[in-house]
């Protein structure tokens, strides 16, 4: 009997293939909380995901590789990059979506387990791209900023974003401190104050006061 088109099962695009990254990801974001990052293997991953290790390292290539390609993804997800039309409401965003990641079981387990994971070679090669990869992503933000002239155009993107999202990962982290609207607007002002073209900070730094 002829089969017509309409009978033929029909390839969706990354079909398979994408439903094993999505098996693997959630099965190694699992782990993640569960036991921390150093104690994340392929062995576990596969049981947990349904796949063959063999598939996984054919794909993946390492441990490492696999870590970071998670990390990277799921926190690309859920960390949008704002764009208000100003570095205030920019920061401000930015902080209230990093802090409500950071509240949730999956955030606080990644965040931590960054923190504390076995300082092995690979390891910190992973953590260094992960972090290199996040300054890259946020830099837009930064970039519109000097654009519109309110931070000097030899700003340090890096640091600029490491002065924001420090203390709210020492709050979650470490203090164990709720990060509320309040908190979020006066770190973001005092952040803001300290990059902004006409501040006290840029002025000793060689800005024009």
């Amino acid at each position: 009997m002829a089969t017509t088109e309409e009978d033929t099962p029909q390839r969706r695009p990354g079909g398979r293939s994408a439903r094993v990254r999505e098996a693997v990801h959630q099965a190694v974001l699992d782990a993640i909380v569960e036991h921390g990052v150093d104690r994340v293997g392929i062995p576990d991953i596969s049981r947990r995901a349904g796949v063959r290790d063999s598939s996984i390292y054919r794909r993946w290539g390492s441990r490492e590789n696999l870590l970071l390609d998670v990390l990277l993804d799921y926190s690309g997800q859920v960390l949008p990059l704002p764009d208000t039309g100003t570095l205030r409401g920019d920061l401000a965003g930015f902080a209230t979506e990093l802090a409500a990641y950071l509240e949730t079981p999956l955030g606080g387990g990644l965040s931590r387990a960054l923190a504390y994971v076995t300082d092995t070679e690979e390891m910190a090669e992973v953590r260094a791209a992960f972090w290199d990869s996040r300054f890259h992503a946020v830099r837009p933000l930064f970039e519109r900023a000097v654009e519109r002239g309110e931070i000097l155009p030899d700003t340090d993107p890096r640091f600029a974003l490491e002065l924001l999202i420090g203390p709210l990962h020492f709050r979650t982290t470490l203090s164990r401190q709720p990060v509320d609207a309040d908190v979020v607007e006066r770190l973001v002002a005092h952040v803001v104050r300290a990059l902004r073209a006409e501040g006290p900070i840029a002025d000793e730094c060689g800005g024009t006061g």
